[in-house]
């Protein structure tokens, strides 16, 4: 066996954590920071807690990010962080925020567009990256543990990763406390992202053995911690253990990457503007039956250390819990209409399918979406 794990982050976890940001911006020497986020966090005062904590070396706050960040979104944000000479940015916010932020940052140096880099065949240096902090404040992409930024560029219909580790954050603060108000939609979909990510890290054809290990916990804590946190948004207990899994889950699938439910995930948010972790989460019941009995039933052995039978089993849990949040099982209850099963299975060929451990064509994946009407 050969394999290599690097996760260069400084990771800061506890309660509060966050407002330890001014210290350890000085601790680093950074001088002008943007701070990254989300429009709603500047209106319910998490933004000025932020601010406040950095000790007035956050000097603009860009607040203009989309849902599912756009490369129009990184181009502005990253010009924002050239017209205030800014030499660190500060991400506060999901998934959206932290992918953004994280693309502008590596492009900050210099004049290019990130569609240079996305769809343009261009290959990201480092060498025009300035430094990101991040500050997650929802339990489910762990972006700010990776090196990928997912971004949509509308003009040409593409939702899709780049990756590069110039994108790593320096430094990850992850306090539950800014979890706290997320609503249960949100809740449960960013929930959902996680355990995908857990999932598909763990029967990628690239897992490791370190990367295994934080699957397996990061598993166990989503299906034990994700209902509660969903039922009643103010359980501190299981505010805090959904971010311990979704930092589990990030490690999990950083290196290994995503697999099959994350492919289908791109043309499913993209074109019909599902959720992206309920995207993720709609086709993982099915191909956790498709790969239930990989590598002599490892994810059978997953599966009883989380509380179940067997993959299936699990699998089976999986659609329940999906049903308990009250989410669409099917594509019609979507939006999706049968006439685009064929186009959706062809676009749904992502590179990320090339991953999962059991091989899956074109066919295949009409024949699960057919499955799924």
């Amino acid at each position: 066996m050969e394999f290599r794990f690097c996760l260069p982050v400084d990771i800061r976890f506890g309660e509060n954590c966050a407002d330890q940001l001014g210290a350890l911006i000085e601790e680093k020497g950074y001088q002008r920071g943007v701070l990254v986020c989300d429009g709603f966090l500047t209106q319910n005062g998490a933004a000025d807690r932020i601010l406040k904590a950095a000790g007035g070396r956050l000097v603009a706050v860009f607040d203009r990010v989309s849902p599912n960040p756009t490369v129009q979104n990184v181009d502005e944000c990253a010009a924002a962080l050239r017209e205030n000479d800014a030499d660190f940015a500060v991400a506060l916010g999901g998934g959206s925020t932290m992918d953004c932020a994280k693309a502008a940052c590596v492009i900050r140096k210099s004049s290019d567009s990130i569609k240079k880099y996305h769809t343009g065949g261009g290959v990201i240096t480092g060498e025009d990256a300035i430094p990101l902090i991040a500050i997650p404040t929802t339990a489910g992409t762990a972006s700010e543990v990776t090196n990928v930024s997912v971004l949509s560029d509308h003009d040409n219909g593409v939702k899709a990763p780049i990756a590069h580790n110039a994108m790593l954050p320096v430094l990850a603060l992850i306090d539950y406390t800014l979890t706290m108000s997320v609503p249960p939609r949100v809740t449960a979909s960013t929930g959902l992202d996680a355990l995908s990510h857990a999932i598909e890290g763990f029967w990628s054809v690239h897992h490791q053995p370190i990367c295994d290990a934080a699957a397996v916990q990061a598993v166990d804590l989503v299906f034990r911690y994700l209902p509660r946190a969903y039922r009643d948004g103010s359980d501190k207990e299981a505010r805090e253990k959904m971010m311990e899994a979704c930092l589990l889950a990030g490690v999990a699938f950083g290196q290994p990457k995503t697999t099959g439910s994350h492919a289908c995930s791109y043309p499913l948010t993209n074109w019909y503007h599902i959720p992206h972790g309920e995207a993720c989460a709609f086709t993982l019941d099915y191909f956790t039956h498709i790969n239930a009995d990989i590598d002599n039933g490892r994810l059978h052995r997953l599966a009883q250390y989380a509380g179940f039978k067997d993959a299936h089993d699990m699998a089976d849990g999986i659609r329940a819990l999906k049903e308990s949040f009250g989410l669409p099982l099917t594509l019609t209850g979507y939006g999706v209409p049968e006439e685009d099963i064929e186009k959706l299975s062809e676009a749904s060929m992502h590179p990320n399918l090339k991953g999962n451990p059991v091989p899956m064509n074109v066919e295949d994946i009409e024949k699960m979406y057919r499955s799924l009407l």
